[in-house]
């Protein structure tokens, strides 16, 4: 790993959520249990007034608390709803986001299938890339592939890159591979543990030296 890049931090992605009132009532206590820098929200497809509100929900509890919220796709509502940003998986979709979002909000890269396009996610000016989250059929990249490219990215790229951890034991290997921020998904939610508890064993894998911002800008 780099010695140059400063402590890991969490990227919490949610499950896909159709009901976020009653999941930003327990949402506190898992926000609360380790260094978590963004919280990515998946919604159920539904018309633009109930997104809003349901984005709203969940806003009241991660920014007072200076995490960033992110939407999963969903950019043309991002700034109506008063989230911080957007996450766009592959690059046609990246790119088409990139006006929608820029200068003001958060634009996060991911599902990119080569280097060549994380490459031009970054040029295009992401604020992060992300490697190793699954496809919408579950599937993933051998966790090797993925150790590879956080090791590329990490020497060779200055926008942050975060790892996506598919269990606990995925968390330490991401870190020490190069990863500036763990996302971590649905094993946190479906655990035997609270998930609270989830994010407290996650914490004790990380790799400790000084703190990082949130990835991109957030608006004020």
């Amino acid at each position: 790993m780099n010695p140059q890049r400063p402590r890991q931090r969490f990227y919490l992605v949610t499950p896909v959520l159709g009901d976020t009132a009653s999941f930003a009532r327990e949402l506190p206590a898992t926000l609360d249990a380790g260094d978590i820098a963004a919280v990515l929200l998946r919604l159920t497809a539904s018309d633009e007034r109930t997104l809003i509100n349901r984005i709203k929900t969940i806003a009241a509890v991660v920014q007072r608390r200076d995490i960033a919220l992110l939407i999963d796709g969903n950019a043309e509502i991002v700034a109506s709803a008063g989230a911080d940003g957007a996450h766009l998986t592959g690059i046609d979709a990246f790119t088409a986001a990139l006006g929608t979002l820029k200068p003001d909000r958060i634009a996060g890269a991911g599902g990119l299938r080569s280097r060549h396009d994380a490459m031009l996610a970054a040029e295009a000016g992401a604020d992060y890339v992300m490697f190793g989250e699954p496809d919408r059929q579950g599937g993933r990249p051998a966790f090797d592939t993925v150790q590879e490219r956080l090791d590329w990215w990490a020497a060779l790229f200055q926008p942050p890159c975060v790892g996506y951890a598919a269990s606990l034991d995925e968390v330490g290997a991401l870190a020490q591979a190069g990863a500036d921020f763990v996302a971590l998904g649905d094993w946190i939610w479906t655990n035997a543990q609270a998930p609270a508890a989830a994010v407290a064993a996650a914490a004790d894998r990380l790799v400790q030296p000084a703190a990082k911002p949130v990835p991109g800008s957030a608006p004020q």
